[in-house]
């Protein structure tokens, strides 16, 4: 049996007195598209930053590639080959694209690598090349999430956390980062998915987690997920 890339097991995640993240378990293997769905508040965005090293775990365990990573710090974190594209972009508003993916590449030692990584990213995203110059926080929404992906993408990641990608994009803009993911997918990147659009998520995962009031609550295939009424009725809201 394969050893998972990544492997959570009884993560907490507290704010003082605050539970973040009461106990939450999944794997993601290598090669994999792995949803973590619930509806806001779940702990889907909480659980992707203590993995990235934002948030501190305050009980559990993280470990990535057979190694533990719970309470390193976020740029030891990317290193190791572990990239967030965050809920809200997190963008630096004043700084043009081009800059923006290049503060992505700090963890890249090797100059060649990340002019190499940086045309992978505009290939990947040519509206990116279009708007190279461009300040960031002049963009629509959907190039700041396009900037986002680019951005993760350029520490050349093994594994690529993708907090809520489809919020606030309409549905064009949606299906294009979609497909864009498969693509990345098919190519080798490991993807690891929190979303809110359910029968979105699971259209492309494989396999799928729900979490609720910071608990996971089931696991299985997406494919049986998305095909099982009740679950998508008591779990998930839908229906």
């Amino acid at each position: 049996m394969t050893a998972p890339l990544l492997a959570v097991r009884n993560l907490q995640v507290r704010y003082g007195d605050l539970i973040g993240v009461a106990d939450v378990s999944f794997e993601v293997a290598p090669g994999s598209i792995v949803a973590l769905l619930g509806s806001n508040g779940a702990g889907k965005t909480t659980t992707l930053n203590a993995i990235a090293g934002i948030v501190p775990a305050s009980a559990g365990q993280i470990e990535f590639a057979g190694r533990a990573i719970a309470g390193e710090p976020a740029y030891a974190i990317v290193r190791k080959g572990l990239a967030l594209s965050p809920e809200g972009w997190r963008l630096f508003v004043q700084q043009s694209v081009e800059k923006n993916l290049l503060l992505g590449a700090t963890p890249v030692g090797d100059k060649a690598r990340i002019q190499h990584q940086l045309q992978r990213v505009y290939a990947v995203f040519p509206r990116l090349a279009e708007r190279r110059k461009q300040q960031a926080g002049t963009m629509s929404g959907g190039e700041r999430q396009m900037l986002a992906v680019g951005r993760a993408l350029m520490s050349e990641p093994k594994l690529l956390l993708l907090d809520e990608p489809s919020l606030g994009l309409a549905p064009a803009i949606i299906e294009t980062m979609y497909e864009t993911f498969l693509r990345l997918h098919k190519e080798g990147l490991t993807v690891l998915l929190a979303e809110q659009s359910v029968d979105l998520a699971l259209e492309v995962a494989s396999y799928a987690y729900v979490l609720q009031v910071g608990r996971s609550v089931l696991c299985g295939p997406a494919r049986d997920l998305l095909n099982n009424p009740e679950v998508q009725r008591i779990y998930l809201g839908v229906g």
